[in-house]
């Protein structure tokens, strides 16, 4: 997700606010490219499906048409149009059987409902789980650098964990883990990654809606599907068996059983003196089949060679998948189309495409990267910032898109999370100049920094930022960008009904695209190279490659 801001909220047409005159991005173009891409044609493009299939060929094609040139792995010599990304998949098979023993009687769960378990990524074809005991592991955090241990050697082998969501700052806002602001200790990704440095059967992340920051229908239907994971040699080391979510009544239920207060145990878990709890006569038994196949799916890469220095390199980047055919919702719909998330980001990458092809040819290399499987944790971006077509040391920065605005123009931009890079201010500075204002990051606890493509690059040193619309809309304000903010995300966000609407206002997408257009054609004819800003993170990741840059 992260930065859906700005999405798919039915509201009626806004006052436009027109894109930039220089601005050479056609928005009917674009919701064309939406149209179909979020098609029930194409499926809700999943990877390794035909949907994937339909929707590369797609992406090529518009590049191709546009006369962008090939720009993915090297056959016989050619770049093709793609880079093949190995994965594996795992799909439950049957039933997925569940219950827990609590307060001396058998409660039977049902998947999708009390609770959301993913398929097991260990290479196993069946997972059984009888009786474990069941721990409560606070935040589940182990924090060196602050001191922090939420376990303190306690063991978990043979047990089940529950473990909330988010910071122990998350409630207080203030703290070691940066208050609100989510750091990575915080994402259920590392709650699970934990689980497996712990030995422990596995963890369920409680979901709040406030510190998880979605509902619980985004993490039933993200959860239920299909999974993809990169081809591991020892999966086992990165994945306990057990990764589920459990909804927060029916944990308190069972805390409340154990003769426990699950308000209390949670201030507890904010200190460093927590302990883990074990939840007393509480077991939990699970029993499915699971199917594992190796995949190879399909990043899609673009370029338009840079006639002064096509050795240095703007990335943009956009993900091309979603959920594809799962659980039906209340009116029986199993497509998750993927409309704003991401087919909106995917038009704009090939639009961006057409607009540089056309124009004067820009002195550094470009590439359009559309990449595979964001929906299942980052795997395309991941894979291709591991095996980089191009080398990362002179790459120049990604700019990435992922969930455009289609709800008229906009009065701000903002990023998702807080980027300590240069490349932050020369994006308040192009603001300034198309009369927009700069505000942080809205929704800081959910972690957004560490959810979309940028961060695979970003952590191994290249200035990559995801940004876009504000929620300051020219009509409505603030207050009306905050509504529309909210319920996309409750009605819509990973669900069936995140569809094309003819009635959206694609004055704003035109505006947003020509802001993205904007900052890679600077990027693209200078010969400054975007920094971070000392103290940032990922410094030292990039100074390591500090000789490849000029």
């Amino acid at each position: 997700m992260k930065r859906l801001l700005l999405c798919a909220a039915a509201l009626s047409v806004l006052a436009a606010v027109p894109a930039h005159a220089a601005d050479p991005v056609d928005a009917q173009r674009m919701a064309q490219d939406i149209k179909v891409l979020s098609s029930d044609e194409f499926e809700g493009r999943a990877p390794a499906t035909e949907g994937e299939r339909k929707t590369v060929a797609y992406i090529a094609e518009q590049l191709k048409a546009a006369g962008v040139q090939p720009g993915g792995d090297l056959k016989n010599g050619q770049r093709a149009w793609t880079q093949d990304v190995p994965l594996a998949r795992f799909a439950t098979k049957g039933p997925v059987n569940v219950s827990v023993k609590a307060g001396g009687e058998t409660q039977t769960w049902t998947q999708g409902e009390q609770i959301a378990i993913r398929a097991a990524q260990t290479g196993v074809d069946r997972l059984t789980v009888k009786d474990a005991p069941v721990v409560f592991v606070g935040y589940g955090v182990t924090a060196p650098e602050k001191n922090w241990d939420d376990f303190k050697g306690y063991d978990l082998k043979g047990k089940v964990a529950l473990v909330l969501v988010n910071d122990p700052d998350f409630e207080t806002g203030q703290g070691d883990f940066g208050g609100k602001a989510m750091t990575y200790y915080g994402r259920w990704t590392y709650k699970y990654e934990e689980a497996a440095k712990q030995g422990a059967i596995g963890f369920l992340v409680i979901h709040e809606r406030e510190p998880a920051s979605y509902g619980w229908a985004t993490v039933k239907n993200s959860n239920t599907n299909e999974i993809f994971d990169v081809i591991r040699q020892d999966p086992t080391k990165a994945h306990a068996p057990l990764e589920g979510w459990i909804q927060r009544d029916n944990a308190v239920d069972l805390f409340k059983k154990a003769g426990l207060d699950f308000e209390a145990l949670k201030k507890q878990a904010q200190t460093r003196d927590f302990k883990p709890v074990a939840l007393n006569g509480v077991t939990f038994s699970t029993d499915y089949a699971v199917d594992a196949q190796k995949v190879v799916s399909k990043n899609v890469v673009g370029v338009i060679p840079g006639t002064k220095r096509p050795d240095e390199r703007v990335i943009y980047s956009a993900h091309w998948d979603h959920l594809g055919v799962g659980l039906a919702d209340a009116k029986g719909d199993r497509i998750y189309n993927g409309a704003v998330d991401n087919a909106s980001g995917t038009a704009a990458l090939i639009e961006l495409g057409r607009a540089f092809a056309k124009g004067p040819k820009p002195d550094r290399s470009i590439v359009f990267l559309a990449v595979t499987a964001e929906e299942k944790g980052l795997l395309g971006s991941e894979y291709y910032a591991d095996n980089p077509l191009y080398p990362l040391g002179s790459t120049v920065g990604v700019l990435n898109m992922d969930g455009m605005n289609v709800l008229g123009g906009f009065k701000d931009v903002t990023m998702s999370g807080n980027a300590p890079l240069s490349l932050q201010d020369d994006l308040i500075k192009l603001a300034a100049e198309r009369g927009l204002s700069f505000s942080p990051d809205p929704n800081p606890q959910a972690g957004s920094f560490y959810r979309s493509d940028h961060f695979p690059f970003a952590k191994r040193g290249v200035p990559a930022i995801s940004f876009g619309a504000g929620e300051t809309l020219a009509k409505g304000g603030k207050a009306a960008g905050e509504a529309a903010s909210e319920a996309y995300i409750k009605d819509k966000y990973h669900q069936p009904a995140d569809e094309f609407d003819a009635n959206w206002d694609l004055s704003g997408l035109s505006q947003e695209v020509g802001l993205f257009y904007e900052m890679g054609r600077r990027l693209a004819n200078s010969t400054v190279w975007p920094e971070w800003k000392e103290g940032a993170e990922f410094k030292l990741e990039r100074d390591k490659t500090k000789s490849m840059r000029r």
